[in-house]
């Protein structure tokens, strides 16, 4: 039987007659590696949710895009993703270097359809895939703990539309965000940003930037 239950769960499993529920569950779908099924699935995702643990305990759930393919599976045990620029603050990264503990949720919108992913996960900047992931800075390798299918139940059918025009292309330049031209930040930007707001239009004020947000142009 999987440790995937803590003594709270069962608590609450045991107050609404569900542990011998829970317990079938578990043992009908939760692996320690990935299936073919699961591999189709995760590498046809463009994007996914990553969450991860803080230095104060609290987690921290990002949205992850690229393109399809954004996870690689290189084993049955080991899934790998590119870290990509973001807004210096590294959260997820630094998280990660802390506590290796993170999990996944891969969900088709369209279908729908989920798969959830725990496992211990490492960065490196120099790993043999970082040139295969055009704009990259850095590879995340996950060693699975567990990965299960989820019931779609709740899932809201929406329909995708376009892909960000921020992901790294091969043979194109990747535009700037448009938070690179805030003023109040241009002193703190580091020196391969220097001089970027000029060359985007100008700098901007924070609440222009929200309105641009808002806009969907941000």
């Amino acid at each position: 039987m999987s440790n995937l239950f803590s003594t709270q769960h069962r608590q609450l499993q045991d107050q609404h007659d569900t542990r011998n529920l829970a317990n079938r569950v578990t043992e009908i779908i939760v692996e320690n590696q990935v299936n073919e099924q699961h591999q189709a699935f995760i590498e046809s995702r463009d994007f996914f949710f990553l969450t991860t643990l803080d230095h104060r305990g609290y987690p921290t759930c990002s949205y992850k895009g690229g393109n399809i393919g954004l996870v690689r599976v290189i084993d049955p045990e080991t899934l790998a993703f590119p870290s990509y620029d973001g807004n210096g603050m590294f959260l997820s990264m630094g998280n990660i270097q802390g506590n290796t503990k993170i999990g996944m949720l891969f969900i088709d919108f369209e279908t729908p359809h989920r798969v959830r992913v725990h496992g211990d996960a490492i960065i490196d900047k120099d790993d043999p895939l970082l040139p295969e992931y055009q704009g990259a800075d850095m590879i995340v390798r996950i060693k699975i703990t567990e990965i299960f299918m989820n019931c779609p139940r709740y899932i809201h059918r929406m329909q995708r539309i376009e892909s960000s025009k921020y992901v790294p292309q091969a043979d194109t330049e990747t535009p700037a965000p448009q938070w690179k031209r805030i003023d109040a930040i241009q002193d703190a930007l580091p020196a391969c940003d220097q001089g970027l707001a000029e060359k985007m239009g100008g700098s901007i004020t924070p609440e222009q930037y929200g309105a641009m947000l808002m806009n969907g142009d941000g």
